[in-house]
Parts: C-alpha cells; sequence; structure tokens
C-alpha cells in the first residue's frame, strides 16, 4: 500500500482517515469479490476523499481498537446510479435467496426515474420497507470508494502498534495526521500484508463459509 503513486496525490497530498466499525457485517465495508467498497454508511468521508489516500477502520474501543481493515482508495464511483449499472458490481447487489455473503451486498440503492433511488431489501432497509433515515444518510455521501488494494481481518483483527495510537477515534473519524505518522502507517501496512480477506466480519454465523468462496472466486478472476 503506497499512496504516493502515480494514480493518486503527491506525497504530502494524501489523507489518512480512520473510524470505528462499529458494525462489522460485511456490508460496510463490503470486501467481497476483489473489491472492498465503501458504499453506505460514513458520508463525511466518502465526501471527502480522494484516490490515492488511505482508510483505516477500527474496532470499537470495548474491543481494543484494533484494526478491522485498511485500504487504499484505488477509485472512486461519482453516483450510485453509476455503481448501480457497473457490471463489476453487480455481485453486490443484494440477494436473499442463498449464503450470507450474498445478502451483505453494499449496492443497494436502484435508480428510478428524475434521479430517484429505491433501497432495496438489505441491511440498510426495515425489513422489506425501506428505512428512510438510513437512506438519506447513505445518500448524502454521495460516492463509493473503491479498493483493490486492501486488507480485512473481520473478526481476527490486528492491534496497533503504539507509534498508530492516534489512529484511535471515537465518534466521527480522523484525518488529520502528520507525515511521521502516514510513515508509520505505510510500514504498519507493509509489515502486516495486503492480501484481500482474511476471516470473516465480526458479526457472521460460524457455520457459513461463504465469505471464504466469495474471497477463493475472487482469487480465480
Amino acid at each position: 500500500m503506497n499512496p504516493s503513486t502515480s494514480a493518486g496525490p503527491r506525497p504530502h497530498a494524501w489523507k489518512l482517515y480512520s473510524y470505528v466499525v462499529v458494525y462489522d457485517t460485511g456490508f460496510a465495508p463490503n470486501p467481497f469479490y476483489g473489491y472492498c467498497t465503501l458504499a453506505c454508511c460514513k458520508p463525511a468521508i466518502r465526501r471527502s476523499a480522494n484516490i490515492g489516500d488511505g482508510v483505516v477502520g477500527l474496532t470499537p474501543k470495548s474491543s481494543g481498537s484494533r484494526v478491522a481493515y485498511y485500504m487504499r482508495i484505488d477509485e472512486i464511483v461519482e453516483s450510485f446510479d453509476s455503481y448501480w449499472r457497473d457490471r463489476r458490481f453487480a455481485r453486490k447487489k443484494p440477494r436473499h435467496d442463498g449464503r450470507l455473503v450474498l445478502k451483505c451486498g453494499d449496492n443497494i440503492y436502484k435508480p428510478l426515474t428524475g434521479g430517484e433511488y429505491r433501497q432495496l431489501p438489505s441491511m440498510h432497509s426495515d425489513g422489506d420497507k425501506e428505512d428512510l433515515e438510513r437512506k438519506e444518510h447513505d445518500l448524502g455521501g454521495k460516492r463509493i470508494l473503491v479498493s483493490e488494494t486492501f486488507a480485512y481481518f473481520g473478526n481476527e483483527p490486528v492491534g496497533l502498534p503504539p507509534e498508530l495510537n492516534r489512529l484511535i477515534v471515537g465518534r466521527a473519524h480522523k484525518c488529520r495526521f502528520t507525515g511521521g505518522e502516514k510513515a508509520h502507517f505505510i510500514a504498519f501496512v507493509r509489515d502486516t500484508g495486503l492480501e484481500g480477506v482474511r476471516s470473516a466480519p465480526r458479526s457472521w454465523f460460524k457455520d457459513d463459509d461463504s465469505w471464504a468462496r466469495a474471497e477463493a472466486a475472487s482469487r480465480r478472476c
């Protein structure tokens, strides 16, 4: 993970965002099928982040403020309409006729006429009904962050070294880090590795291995 690549901003410009993944269900972020996507939740990050920036999701303080996932933003899909129509993300449209990995898809906003969207039955809906509060919150982010350069640790989160304790955050998010702190983060990523999905999400049925099947399928592509 090197945000200073030619695809992103110059080294001094890239930002690092940290926040708490309160509900780790495989929905936000959705790390399956070869892409780690942040399409719902954290609208402030989605509105302001740029290609080349880094995002770190931590477990709650009650779970030790460990690293649940990190990713470099490799691409930004500028609208939910484009996300819905992109064939690469078709498998992230939620389905309820199979295993859990299908149900936690984050491609949940179907375009309607007049620039409106229908929220599909999903982890952000109220059963078969739309959850209007969550819908407004999600759509307020306007954009979807996409990464192929990530590691997702799920229920086997990784501890932060002392030099990265400043990443720990309560509510909202942090994005004001020094060059030295960002350099420590790059070293941490280099040591820990970028290997996609390493474990099931924290909130997952123990006998459901669909997360591992999805990861294996993405590696074959």
